[in-house]
């Protein structure tokens, strides 16, 4: 097995599916996304996670789980797992400085937490990276694998879905230009 170990899904979102979401995210207001931690809430701590938590209309959300849940058995031959639930995902916007820190999302034993249950992980990025500033792009604010090796980076594509086991550590880094529109979830 390679590392990372990643499950990639290419236009699990077609182009268009992913504008119409970004379209409705651009005018929601959003509030800063949370951290867990030493409590189950949550926490907002800058410090670790500078993104705001978008909360789009039903339909939208009904659709992304839809979608999670037709690909979750490939997953589970993927990993060699059994997958009973999925998060309801979270739809972020990462605005130019905003970034997520080096962290994993569960099932490593550490916290004594629900989110320790979680066994994958999944991004779905909806807007365009680009290495240099463009309308309609970020730059920066790339989805990085890191174990003692060293670190990769996952180049994205709108409409493409990213799942890897939930102990992996990873992080967003900062964006520079743009906004940065993604989807996270996980399955338990």
């Amino acid at each position: 097995m390679m590392w990372p170990d990643l499950f990639v899904v290419r236009q699990f979102f077609e182009p268009d599916m992913c504008a119409s979401i970004v379209n409705e995210l651009k005018v929601i207001e959003g509030s800063a996304a949370t951290v867990y931690g030493r409590s189950a809430t949550g926490s907002v701590d800058e410090g670790a996670r500078k993104t705001l938590r978008l909360s789009p209309a039903e339909e939208t959300v009904k659709l992304v789980v839809t979608r999670l849940w037709q690909c979750k058995e490939a997953i589970e031959r993927h990993f060699a797992v059994t997958l009973n639930e999925c998060e309801d995902p979270q739809f972020l916007r990462y605005r130019e400085g905003d970034y997520f820190v080096a962290h994993q999302d569960g099932n490593t034993g550490m916290l004594k937490l629900d989110t320790e249950r979680r066994l994958i992980s999944t991004v779905i990025f909806l807007s365009r990276q680009s290495e240099q500033p463009e309308t309609d792009a970020y730059s920066g604010g790339s989805l990085v694998f890191s174990n003692l090796s060293g670190k990769v980076a996952m180049p994205s594509e709108p409409g493409m879905l990213v799942a890897f086991r939930s102990e992996t550590t990873h992080e967003v880094t900062p964006v520079t230009h743009g906004e940065r529109y993604s989807i996270a979830s996980w399955y338990r």
